[in-house]
């Protein structure tokens, strides 16, 4: 116990009646009842007390103190005759006969209330985080952190693996977002970069002999912010093992996983052993994503061919079209209209529908065009009297995105088409080892360039590229993405054929990936590994519909820590040391 306190503020209880204790903590509020009666809330990281204010010049103390300030309050513990029930120490008040400012708080006016700060402006609660996180709601998640943290290490621990921790100064490296670049002191015009995964550094440790690695590994991307995705920087349960296969890596998140979200979880049932797999090309004909959300019961089905060039421009020949049947659904034309509105502006493409009556007949939306291919519609999709019909058009990814859109979105609305109090796990699995890029045109890795191409050598060289599926795999909690993973190319022959396909030659290979390429020259094991991110696990434990009320110092959607005032201009000294020339200002505008 600190020396300035002998309890807690959450610690008393009636027991405690009769002692003479030393509390600390923040001046919360206080309710004057008069000048010589007041009750004054005491708050520290663990709990609440009530200070019973019984004297004239105590409350004349008080009366010069604002709220936050830190007080040591000594006193004796008392039983309170008016109980609070929701509270742990509500059967007992402390009547002081001393209290001290500790750390006095200057301002009369703070720029929120303490317990009601998730209410304020985002950018406020960033600027003032330190008066954020006093908000017991908000420390609380963090404190959540902490112990979903400690059980993954203790649970890795227990499955055989090793925590190593990587380097954070290392070379720039493509996987697939901008770099964060460090300018060196020493070395006049080269650059560190920090890591946007540990990936070369824990592929070196398996061809180093190292078994089962793992790290809650810190990885920094200069990308965009979004609900789900911080930026800069940010964590994940990273993990790697030698003579490993795809189902070896599962079978222990499966094991890791589960417990932990049944256990902290705001639901406390998870997905058990094994997790669904589902094949990526499987995913987005039938879910219209490679994220699904397996508490919804909806999916997709293809009505192409029923329903092309029935008069409706949208279902032109030459379009793929999709359909959702949602039995139940007796939304508005208000709520049908938000729905349509909101998938658009998620997928970019439009949804259609229609209803069936109760004699059979199609309504609303687009009905009128449906009139010659009502009776195989029905037969198609298997129509009965009440049901609501979503449907989407357009080139195949887009009308599996839309469709994909519509689920998630009807799935929650729908009555009895989700499950709301649960975590479905999924693994998706055989992605496509090679695409061809949107803004390119040319052909590019779909996934990641270190995966092992499914038939190896002989499919590189002999198959269609676009056809060549990879050991890749991600793996999916309730339509969020925590990971991607797969079992990895080890063999330099292999990888020197596999970049060949996207244009890259050998010596490409060797300068880009000079250490990793080298290292399986000389005897590589086969392995595997996965690197579930902390950050979003958390988040859904938690409960949380954004990622930042679970990170202590977060960045806000522009990238800035305010609390810090980063980024921030540097003296020009400090540019000199590491050889920086800053462009005039006329030249940084777009």
């Amino acid at each position: 116990m600190f020396q300035s306190r002998t309890n807690t503020c959450g610690e008393l209880r009636l027991a405690d009646a009769g002692k003479t204790v030393t509390l600390c903590g923040w001046f919360e509020n206080i309710r004057k009842v008069s000048k010589n009666l007041g009750f004054l809330v005491l708050r520290d990281f663990y709990g609440k007390t009530q200070v019973v204010i019984e004297t004239e010049e105590m409350m004349d103390q008080i009366n010069d103190v604002n709220t936050e300030s830190t007080l040591q309050v000594t006193g004796v513990v008392r039983e309170r005759s008016s109980k609070n029930a929701n509270q742990a120490t509500g059967e007992i008040e402390v009547v002081p006969s001393e209290i001290k400012v500790l750390g006095k708080c200057i301002y009369n006016e703070l720029p929120f209330e303490i317990n009601r700060s998730k209410e304020a402006d985002e950018n406020f609660r960033l600027k003032y985080r330190y008066l954020d996180l006093r908000n017991p709601e908000v420390k609380d998640k963090i404190v959540l952190r902490s112990k979903i943290v400690a059980d993954l290490r203790s649970a890795m621990t227990n499955e055989g693996f090793l925590e190593i921790t990587t380097p954070i100064l290392t070379c720039s490296s493509p996987e697939g977002a901008r770099d964060y670049l460090v300018p060196s002191r020493l070395h006049a015009g080269k650059f560190y970069a920090l890591p946007q995964a540990p990936q070369q550094f824990k592929q070196i440790l398996m061809a180093s002999g190292f078994d089962r690695y793992f790290q809650i590994a810190p990885c920094f991307r200069d990308e965009d912010a979004r609900a789900d995705r911080s930026p800069g920087e940010f964590y994940q349960l990273d993990m790697e093992m030698a003579f490993a296969s795809q189902e070896d890596v599962f079978e222990v998140l499966e094991r890791v996983l589960p417990p932990v979200f049944a256990k902290y979880g705001v639901y406390k049932t998870a997905s058990t052993a094994p997790f669904r797999r589902i094949k990526y090309l499987d995913a987005l004909d039938k879910y219209g994503s490679d994220k699904p959300d397996l508490r919804i019961d909806l999916f997709a089905q293809d009505v192409t061919e029923e329903l092309a060039g029935c008069g409706f421009g949208p279902f032109e020949e030459g379009n793929v079209i999709k359909a959702i049947v949602v039995s139940g659904f007796n939304g508005s034309r208000k709520v049908i209209d938000n729905i349509m509105a909101d998938a658009e502006m998620v997928s970019g493409g439009k949804g259609y529908w229609f209803k069936v009556g109760d004699d059979g007949s199609f309504s609303g939306g687009i009905s009128k065009f449906l009139g010659e291919r009502h009776d195989a519609v029905v037969s198609k999709l298997g129509l009965k009297a009440g049901d609501f019909v979503a449907l989407s058009a357009g080139k195949k990814s887009a009308a599996q995105k839309t469709a994909g859109a519509l689920i998630k979105i009807i799935g929650p609305q729908a009555e009895g088409h989700m499950k709301k109090d649960c975590y479905e796990f999924c693994w998706i699995v055989d992605f496509p080892m090679y695409e061809i890029g949107e803004e390119s045109g040319e052909l590019e890795f779909c996934h990641n360039p270190f995966s092992m191409p499914q038939g190896g050598v002989e499919a590189l060289r002999n198959e269609d590229p676009l056809s060549i599926m990879a050991y890749q795999y991600d793996l999916v909690c309730n339509g969020v993405e925590l990971s991607s993973g797969a079992v990895r190319n080890h063999d330099p022959e292999i990888m020197v054929e596999a970049f060949r396909l996207v244009g890259l030659g050998e010596d490409d290979v060797k300068a880009k990936f000079p250490a990793m390429y080298n290292a399986f020259c000389y005897g590589a094991p086969p392995h595997a590994g996965i690197a579930p991110g902390v950050d979003r696990m958390v988040m859904l434990i938690a409960g949380e519909e954004s990622i930042r009320e679970i990170i202590p110092f977060p960045m806000n959607k522009n990238a800035q820590d305010l609390m810090m005032g980063s980024p921030s201009a540097v003296e020009q000294k400090q540019l000199d040391d590491v050889h920086i020339m800053l462009k005039p200002e006329e030249e940084n505008k777009d």
